[in-house]
């Protein structure tokens, strides 16, 4: 990454870099999103070992300098609420100039609702009407791509399981050269996690909350060699959100999801970015299945989508009409 851009980035968060270095240092970082009471008694709760989690490092912000379309932190609660076998939070950080669309029908058989990137034509996040959600995350590697990632979900959207889109993607995998990317499909029987830096890792995820970053996926994490000080501090970031979302007793796929919501633009857990020329441009929380069964008031409806057309510190999240 360029050292000017870089230094930009990280005074935006809360960190500075020497000039001629590429990690950001920690320093001291101004809170601009109040935690209520009950976000402040949750964290003690489960930090009380790890006082120096909770720093906003924003260290989300450093993605793949080349133009990406991927979000950078996704939460994943599967098969962890009733009624509703998949519920995810994710926040999508990209450069401010780089043009997109909001959530709308994106494809047809299966009909998919999904954002679209102007730029590559393809899609970071979203679901379809067989009831299968895909969402892909940039990873920390040095790898060239050719064929843009977003296509490969744009692909995986337009097949009718979470088995499916594994078989796609380990043959598009070999068929076409792609960057660094973490790649979760899930429907109501699968949830797994496929991790591209050269060679395919495909891992199956079991019940419950799952955080995916740059750097790896619950407690599996690598060190970036140019950031490994940026790659544990995403790491530690990721784990206190896992953490803190886990699902309590009882709770509701609506209450879980109005936490997640919360947590994407709480600068407690620096996943919420703001640099100059680079940040979160967005947010997105979608449901599958629902607490009445389905999940809306139509029948045949087989998901929910709300989107924050803007970071979600300060962007209210908007419910996306749509009859998939």
């Amino acid at each position: 990454m360029d050292d000017a851009l870089l230094l930009n980035v990280c005074e935006g968060i809360g960190l500075r870099a020497a000039a001629s270095s590429p990690i950001c240092q920690e320093l001291p970082v101004a809170r601009t999103k109040p935690a209520t009471a009950l976000d402040r008694e949750r964290r003690h709760r489960h930090r009380s070992a790890k006082s120096g989690v909770t720093t906003a490092s924003g260290i989300q912000a450093l993605c793949h300098p080349a133009r990406t379309v991927t979000v950078c932190t996704l939460v994943l609660a599967w098969q962890a609420v009733d009624s509703a076998p998949v519920v995810v939070a994710a926040n999508r950080d990209e450069a401010t100039d780089r043009p997109a669309e909001p959530p709308a029908v994106y494809r047809t058989a299966p009909d998919a609702v999904a954002p679209r990137d102007a730029e590559a034509g393809g899609t970071w996040i979203g679901y379809n009407a067989a009831g299968l959600f895909v969402g892909i995350t940039n990873r920390w590697v040095d790898r060239e791509g050719g064929r843009s990632r977003g296509q490969l979900v744009a692909d995986c959207l337009g097949l009718r399981s979470a088995s499916n889109a594994v078989d796609h993607v380990r043959a598009a995998t070999r068929e076409d050269r792609y960057a660094g990317f973490n790649l979760v499909v899930a429907d109501a029987d699968r949830a797994a996690l496929l991790e591209w830096d050269g060679t395919l890792a495909v891992t199956e995820f079991d019940p419950g909350v799952q955080v995916v970053v740059n750097v790896g996926a619950n407690g599996s994490f690598f060190e970036p060699p140019a950031r490994p000080e940026i790659g544990r501090q995403q790491a530690d970031n990721a784990e206190a959100l896992r953490a803190d979302l886990a699902v309590d007793t009882d709770e509701t796929a609506g209450e879980w999801r109005e936490r997640a919501a919360a947590a994407l633009g709480d600068h407690e857990y620096g996943v919420c970015v703001h640099g100059d020329g680079f940040g979160t441009r967005s947010a997105s929380v979608i449901e599958l299945g629902g607490e009445d069964g389905t999940a809306g008031s139509n029948a045949d409806t087989v998901g929910r989508y709300w989107f924050a057309d803007g970071p979600p510190c300060e962007t209210d999240f908007e419910r996306v009409e749509s009859r998939v």
